[in-house]
């Protein structure tokens, strides 16, 4: 049954000072350069992993396992502080937070840049995760309260093709530096962009807060804290061992939910909650929150087998990957920006259904990909991804972001990251374990003249079993093709179980989201009055052309 295309308003808020209005599109500027910096950073390591897994002096000899946990260091405290430094960025003033989080993500990449060990590395990664923790929500919150209502989803649709740029620019990025500098130059990229934003963010930046934040809700904070770093663990863990079963996965993973459980409770009981649940009552609200964490579970998935495909299977360098998945960054960059005209026309509902099934017929082609797909097909593939995260992104994050009053936009924008880094978190573990074990299961009959000793080692992944064919030189010819195949038939596997995730999450859309406002949603009431209705996400009630 569909849903009533309008809902209860939130209050708007005062109105932005003339002074930061007039200056509004050169703060975006700023956010951005913020966002891009944190989010390419984790895609300009992916390509490093080989480099720092050398000997010195090329790399630091690190082995798998300190590769991943370089990686999900920076995952686990990012996901665990993102509820938290929304709420402290509501409490303490958005430019405050924004500054300290970007300042600490400067010293961490300087620290990792001179990392002498991978325990080192992994410490200084962790740094980084507390700074850009505290980066990519308050880009958002000062979004909310330097633009008006009828001009953030342009803003937002900016502020997602971003994050789009920046997951195309870390590979090509890193790719260029590895080639001409060492390995730490990856990390010590950001220190002059973080000098150039912190000077900007104090020159440009208003500062803003909740005028009545009200009493701390420290057991809420601690809940979400505990609770979100066990469940994001037991996820990387149940990745790592492609066995969400094993004890060392299920515990944590299982304490995380029984302790965001105990969270829940707490808010709907507490007289001053960190955050509202009955926001979560509402089905577009809820929805669009789904919405995120579905697209990014399917998304990050595909992400992480299409790096192995390019280049274990194609034989395309960091660099040439990262090229070749450009069309992707220029859908979001050139759609993201325009979602909210399609959505005026058609209504969020219908935009961000079609958004996702696109999305689910990118990761559906990948199904049919073997060993000679012409270029031109794997480019439009990536471009139909990129069309459709362009088309549900700004409308879910609209949707999620002017259901709360702007002075909590510190919450609700902690609110769509934490879903969306959880729901990437898992699209990773739950994906890759799906890789992982069916690569083994397709590539053990083919292991029988592999010695004992690295036929365990030879069965993890297609990189392993190639580094054992190397290793056996002439005997091990007979390994590669079989090691291409299984890949081939794993990743078809993946792609499937991804698709069905982006099905799921069109209906889920398709379902709640609100359709089309009304035409007289436009010229209603102002937000916030009784009666007021919170048009479909894109639908606008013309505050500029009043201001003029």
């Amino acid at each position: 049954m569909s849903q009533p295309s309008t809902a209860p308003a939130a209050p708007a808020g005062p109105r932005v000072p003339e002074a930061v209005h007039r200056r509004r599109w050169a703060v975006l500027g700023v956010l951005m350069l913020s966002l891009l910096i944190v989010v390419l950073d984790n895609s300009i390591l992916n390509v490093a992993v080989r480099t720092i897994a050398a000997p010195a002096p090329t790399g630091i000899g690190a082995t798998q396992s300190e590769l991943e946990w370089s990686i999900n260091s920076y995952t686990l405290v990012f996901a665990g502080l993102l509820f938290t430094s929304g709420l402290l960025g509501d409490r303490l003033g958005r430019k405050k937070v924004l500054l300290f989080g970007i300042t600490v993500f400067g010293i961490g990449s300087a620290l990792a840049a001179l990392s002498g060990s991978p325990g080192e590395l992994i410490a200084y990664r962790a740094v980084m995760g507390l700074g850009a923790a505290f980066v990519m929500p308050a880009t958002l919150a000062v979004l909310m309260n330097v633009f008006e209502r009828d001009e953030q989803p342009k803003a937002i649709g900016i502020w997602a093709g971003s994050v789009g740029l920046a997951i195309a620019i870390g590979p090509i990025t890193g790719g260029i530096l590895l080639e001409h500098f060492w390995w730490g130059s990856i990390f010590l990229i950001n220190v002059p962009v973080v000098l150039l934003a912190l000077v900007l963010m104090a020159w440009l930046v208003p500062d803003s807060r909740d005028p009545n934040p009200g009493k701390v809700d420290i057991p809420g904070v601690l809940l979400s804290v505990v609770g979100l770093v066990l469940l994001v663990y037991g996820i990387i863990r149940g990745g790592e061992l492609a066995d969400f079963t094993d004890v060392t996965a299920l515990a944590p993973a299982l304490g995380g939910l029984a302790v965001l459980a105990l969270f829940v409770l707490h808010e709907r009981r507490s007289d001053h909650p960190a955050i509202d649940m009955t926001y979560f009552r509402r089905p577009a609200f809820s929805a669009a929150v789904a919405a995120i964490a579905l697209v990014f579970f399917a998304l990050m998935g595909v992400t992480f087998f299409s790096a192995f495909y390019l280049q274990s299977v194609r034989g395309y360098s960091a660099l040439q990957s990262g090229l070749l998945i450009l069309p992707l960054a220029v859908a979001q960059m050139v759609f993201a920006p325009r979602a909210r005209l399609v959505v005026e026309r058609f209504g969020a509902r219908i935009v961000c259904t079609g958004g996702m099934l696109l999305v689910a017929l990118g990761l559906a082609a990948f199904a049919f990909f073997d060993a000679d797909t012409p270029l031109w097909v794997m480019e439009v593939v990536f471009f139909v991804q990129g069309t459709g995260m362009a088309h549900i992104m700004p409308p879910v994050t609209v949707a999620i972001m002017q259901a709360l009053p702007r002075e909590k936009a510190g919450s609700g924008s902690a609110v769509n990251n934490t879903f969306r880094q959880v729901g990437g978190a898992l699209g990773v573990a739950v994906l890759g374990s799906v890789l992982s074990s069916t690569y083994r299961g397709e590539i053990e009959g083919h292991l029988g003249a592999v010695p004992a000793a690295l036929r365990g080692t030879a069965g993890e992944s297609i990189e392993a079993t190639l580094a054992v064919a190397q290793k056996l030189g002439p005997a091990g010819r007979d390994l590669i093709t079989p090691a291409y195949d299984a890949f081939l038939s794993a990743m078809h596997v993946t792609a499937v179980a991804s698709a069905l995730i982006g099905l799921v999450g069109a209906a889920v859309v398709a379902a709640f989201l609100p359709g089309r406002a009304p035409a007289t949603a436009a010229t209603g009431p102002e937000d916030g009055a009784p009666g007021a209705s919170v048009p479909a996400p894109g639908a606008g009630a013309g505050e500029s052309a009043r201001r003029r």
